[in-house]
């Protein structure tokens, strides 16, 4: 059964200011080995990681105020993980938060990052020493998703979750190779900020049968903390590979999300949900049909009244008429740098646009990546 697990933080973000996140939209090339998905060229995707993590270190402008730095499901090589937690660890700013994923590793790897770094995965760790101790399962492999925390006092946590629902490409007959499928999922709770906020990994946003659905336990967790705090759940990350981010299955659940059709959700409504995917330059990931990565999107209730909106890089839209606005990006490799809107609804009668385009990077030639033109979101309905 899918488990959210609350994990308080110590964040301090600047009360009433608007926070700061950047969408990497980042390529993977993947190889099969051994019915893993492995990186086929670790070396090229490190070093785009890498200099990502050198851009928001060094904090150029108003970089400095990245809170939340997104990067794509299965993104990370395994190899450079103690790496990129070093440099998130040794000088990035506190109060920042990054997220990623990691490539496929065996399930016993995983319990030796759980073991790690088992103080924030007390939850996680007993689930995995639950199913190894049932069944033959030690070298299946394991989606796994990682959040790694400055906190106020510049401690770093890191905590990981494994992916619920596998995709075509990662469900086998032989059960000897199917995905493992995670039960414990994590809800950060920052404090003193009082911001929440919850990553998932791809399909586990949308997956559902006739029994449960990963996201009506979402909504009932976010109203339980509204209606026991008058919290919110203010950020839903989620974490993509995906050759159709515009499935009608995503847009089923964007749709019964923020819709309230069949109850009254005071959790979620102003919830911000990110979706971080991949880039067109994406390849190795099996499957009929034509992929299409990229279009990495921000969604946010109607009441923020964003007006329609059209650029290069960018539309803004209702997503075909559901009770959202939405910003798509396009498929190109980028970096796209957003304000998180304040959860409250405006004012009618204002003309601030809540959600504003700081930038939009795109690589260079030497493995860096540029600022370009000036964007910022206007426009209003």
């Amino acid at each position: 059964m899918f488990k959210i697990v609350e994990k308080p933080i110590n964040i301090d973000f600047l009360h009433g200011h608007h926070l700061h996140c950047m969408i990497c939209q980042l390529p993977s090339r993947f190889g099969t080995e051994n019915s893993f998905c492995r990186l086929a060229d670790p070396d090229r995707n490190w070093e785009e990681i890498r200099a990502v993590l050198h851009l928001i270190r060094e904090g150029s402008g108003n970089l400095k105020k990245c809170h939340f730095l997104i990067l794509p499901e299965a993104t990370v090589p395994a190899r450079d993980l103690e790496e990129a937690l070093g440099i998130i660890g040794s000088s990035f700013r506190p109060n920042s938060v990054v997220m990623f994923g990691l490539e496929h590793i065996r399930l016993t790897e995983y319990r030796e990052l759980l073991l790690r770094y088992q103080t924030d995965n007390a939850e996680a760790l007993a689930s995995v020493d639950e199913d190894l101790d049932a069944g033959d399962i030690a070298d299946i492999p394991v989606n796994v998703a990682i959040t790694a925390v400055k906190e106020a006092n510049d401690r770093l946590r890191v905590f990981l979750q494994a992916k619920s629902h596998p995709f075509v490409g990662e469900e086998h007959l032989d059960a000897q190779h199917d995905l493992y499928r995670g039960k414990v999922f994590p809800l950060f709770r920052c404090r003193p900020a009082c911001f929440n906020f919850m990553p998932v990994i791809c399909l586990d946003y949308v997956y559902r049968d006739v029994y449960q659905s990963n996201i009506n336990v979402i909504i009932d967790k976010a109203n339980q903390l509204f209606f026991q705090t008058r919290q919110r759940l203010d950020l839903l990350a989620v974490l993509e590979c995906n050759p159709k981010p515009e499935h009608r299955a995503f847009r089923d659940v964007v749709n019964g999300f923020y819709g309230e059709y069949l109850a009254y959700t005071p959790g979620v409504r102003d919830t911000i949900t990110v979706f971080c995917n991949t880039s067109e330059e994406t390849s190795g990931i099996a499957g009929g049909g034509n992929p299409t990565f990229g279009h990495s999107s921000v969604i946010i209730h109607q009441s923020h009244k964003i007006g329609p909106s059209q650029d290069n890089e960018f539309i803004s839209d209702d997503f075909g008429g559901l009770p959202v606005c939405r910003l798509r990006f396009g498929t190109a490799t980028r970096l796209y740098y957003f304000n998180l809107p304040l959860f409250h609804e405006l004012d009618p009668r204002t003309t601030r646009v809540p959600l504003k385009i700081h930038g939009i990077f795109q690589p260079t030639e030497t493995g860096g990546w540029t600022r370009m033109g000036g964007y910022e979101l206007s426009g209003r309905e």
